[in-house]
């Protein structure tokens, strides 16, 4: 594959501008359980005010009123706290918002990515607005991604990667021709060929299948994350007659044959995932892969389990330039997503 030189998608661990995230709104996505959701946001923007500004998107004055009592409550620095009205349907900005890339004057582009919900729900149109305000807010340049003449569904946590040129993915969230298709017809050249286009991947690593509970259908981000440019965390289930075992192994075994862009082995670190999460009979997308890294803090999910010590301790050791800092996500899980999907880091301007 070429090396694309037109595009460059940094790494998360670079200096941020900024991190947007959409205050909650849809009760629906927590259903019976919405109430403690604004805390824990108010909680993730407190520890994300200490290194950047924050911009979020709220539904009106009144929804940005109720978010700035909650910021002020848990002593939120407000002055890097930035709001913006758009009125969206769900607010997972990993997700539905755009990718910010270098091009090759080190200018910020954004790239739009179509978003359809991860091609399971209905409600997704105000939601795929999200990109073009975000253009028109920070006046940069917004490339929408074709392929053939069509445009190209992706999700931000659908891919990790290195800055370098390596993107990871998995097949089971793109290449699955019969449960939620992003692309139909599409092949792992195609997707390759536009990663390089759009993303300047040079490298990419297919892993399998996602972790049970995903509504996604495979996310890489409650998986396999880069923590530098050489070195992988992924999740590994301890217990054989867990569902998550074997898929998780099977990931493992394709990241000790994978290869980085220059054709050096990654470093791979293992995370333990935490017991199963459970509420209403359902299993929950509880993992600790769905870390985010801010220019203050790494912000990991945690899960009132034995295993909340020694993801942060792993993680501790792997980035010793911030702070590791637990996030309590039982109830943010029941949304079916946490930390890593509910932000998009903007890259320096």
């Amino acid at each position: 594959m070429n090396l694309n030189k037109k595009y460059r998608l940094p790494a998360e661990w670079e200096y941020h501008d900024a991190t947007w995230i959409g205050w909650p709104n849809n009760k629906q996505d927590w259903p019976g359980k919405f109430q403690p959701i604004p805390w824990v946001y108010g909680e993730i923007v407190r520890y994300l005010s200490r290194g950047e500004i924050v911009r979020i998107i709220v539904q009106s004055l009144g929804h940005q009123k109720s978010a700035e009592r909650v910021l002020k409550a848990v002593d939120t620095d407000i002055s890097k706290v930035k709001f913006f009205k758009l009125e969206t349907d769900r607010n997972w900005l990993r997700d539905a918002g755009p990718q910010f890339v270098k091009n090759g004057k080190n200018e910020t582009v954004l790239i739009n990515f179509k978003f359809n919900a991860w091609a399971k729900y209905d409600n997704y149109k105000l939601d795929a607005k999200i990109p073009a305000m975000i253009s028109k807010k920070l006046k940069l340049d917004l490339i929408k991604a074709e392929h053939n003449k069509k445009e190209v569904v992706l999700e931000g946590g659908s891919i990790d990667y290195n800055g370098l040129g390596t993107i990871i993915t998995t097949e089971e969230c793109l290449m699955d021709s019969e449960k939620q298709v992003r692309n139909k017809n599409f092949s792992k050249k195609d997707y390759e060929d536009v990663f390089n286009k759009y993303l300047g991947a040079t490298n990419v690593i297919w892993l399998n299948k996602g972790i049970t509970g995903d509504d996604t259908h495979g996310h890489v981000d409650d998986l396999t994350r880069f923590v530098n440019p050489n070195t992988v965390v992924t999740v590994i289930e301890s217990h054989p007659n867990d569902p998550n075992y074997i898929p998780l192994m099977e990931n493992r075994e394709i990241l000790e044959g994978a290869k980085l862009e220059d054709g050096s082995n990654l470093e791979i670190v293992e995370l333990p995932m935490p017991s199963p999460v459970i509420f209403k009979g359902e299993r929950l997308p509880a993992s600790y892969a769905n870390f985010y890294i801010s220019n203050y803090a790494v912000l990991v999910p945690t899960f009132n389990d034995p295993n909340d010590r020694i993801a942060l301790g792993i993680l501790s050791e792997l980035f010793t330039d911030r702070p590791v800092i637990g996030i309590h996500a039982v109830d943010l899980v029941w949304g079916l997503g946490t930390l890593h999907c509910l932000t998009h880091e903007q890259i320096l301007l």
